[in-house]
């Protein structure tokens, strides 16, 4: 099993301690610059609000990030797969 490691990170203005895995260490690291980069992105469009708004405003921006990025291949492949389910369940009822 592998050892996970101490890693000090920052969001916004507030430092954390999390264990991770060595290997993931890099991609925790960028993905927190992009989130601070998009925290003084917001902070510079929308003044005059609180840390804990630029951090849910992120929060929204990256988690529509991944449907924007999605591949339309394997949403047709889900959206298949999830109308085949619907259509045992109605034939089981």
């Amino acid at each position: 099993m592998s050892e996970l490691i101490p890693v000090n990170i920052v969001i916004g203005d507030r430092n954390y301690r999390i264990k991770t895995l060595a290997k993931d260490e890099e991609v925790i690291r960028r993905t927190l610059k992009i989130i601070n980069d998009k925290i003084i992105e917001f902070k510079t469009q929308f003044g005059g609000k609180d840390m804990q708004d630029y951090i849910a405003m992120v929060m929204i921006w990256y988690a529509t990030q991944a449907s924007a990025d999605s591949n339309p291949a394997l949403e047709k492949e889900v959206m298949d797969a999830l109308q085949k389910m619907e259509l045992a369940i109605d034939k089981a009822l």
